[in-house]
């Protein structure tokens, strides 16, 4: 399988050497520096784009894709305010779109864990429920893409939170700690406390190796397909 791979920073190499390991070739490397130069043409000698560069450029990028008739998996976050958009867009193209705030195989199964604990404590109200967040100072978006699904997540389940934030917590308000430190990949825990006990469910990740394979394998399952897919059809 040929792959465009959009960035090419700590993320875009580990998802070039695991690409390379499991038999592809990296016929493209966009980044800032040249994508003003790139054309249809180019995108069109690759099966399919990796996207994962900055919120302030991610939609540009897909739109490319989808006018190169090019399916793209986007791991990139802070963009989804738009979301909705771009759907629409793909849908109208007849394009290809695999979006995931988090490729790790491990997390999305925490995703799971993480809603079958909230439906558990939705009738317990002497917890109340709260999250920590840590990644590396380089990560723009706060919080993590992959916070805000946990956040959702708990918010679907848990009758008496209404919304979330990183300023404050609330009576009704899911509070997010969101910390930048070190090179630290990605840590997420989600905190049930009472005035008797704590429960907590953690993932800690130790690289970048379970994001870059997630993100190959969602390449390997959207080869030739259209319309919208996340991790839910693979895991």
């Amino acid at each position: 399988m040929n792959i465009a791979l959009f960035g090419y920073g700590k993320m875009g190499k580990e998802i070039e050497a695991i690409a390379q390991k499991r038999g592809h070739t990296i016929v493209l490397h966009v980044e800032k520096d040249n994508v003003d130069l790139l054309t249809a043409a180019d995108l069109k000698k690759a099966d399919v784009a990796i996207e994962f560069t900055t919120p302030h450029t991610v939609t540009d990028n897909i739109k490319r894709c989808f006018d190169a008739g090019l399916p793209v998996v986007v791991g990139t976050t802070g963009w989804y305010d738009q979301f909705d958009e771009i759907k629409n867009l793909c849908e109208k193209k007849n394009a290809g779109l695999f979006h995931a705030t988090n490729f790790s195989v491990g997390v999305n199964l925490f995703f799971k864990v993480n809603q079958y604990l909230a439906e558990l404590m939705n009738k317990y109200e002497d917890y109340d429920v709260s999250m920590e967040e840590i990644h590396h100072i380089h990560k723009l978006d706060k919080p993590s893409g992959t916070a805000i699904t946990l956040a959702q997540q708990v918010l679907e389940k848990i009758d008496r939170k209404k919304n979330w934030s990183i300023d404050k917590p609330g009576k009704e308000t899911m509070f997010i700690k969101d910390v930048r430190e070190g090179e630290v990949p990605g840590t997420h825990i989600i905190k049930y406390q009472s005035a008797i006990d704590d429960i907590e469910i953690m993932h800690k990740a130790h690289n970048r190796k379970g994001f870059a394979l997630g993100a190959v394998i969602a390449a390997e399952f959207l080869k030739g397909k259209k319309g919208v897919y996340t991790m839910d059809d693979i895991v």
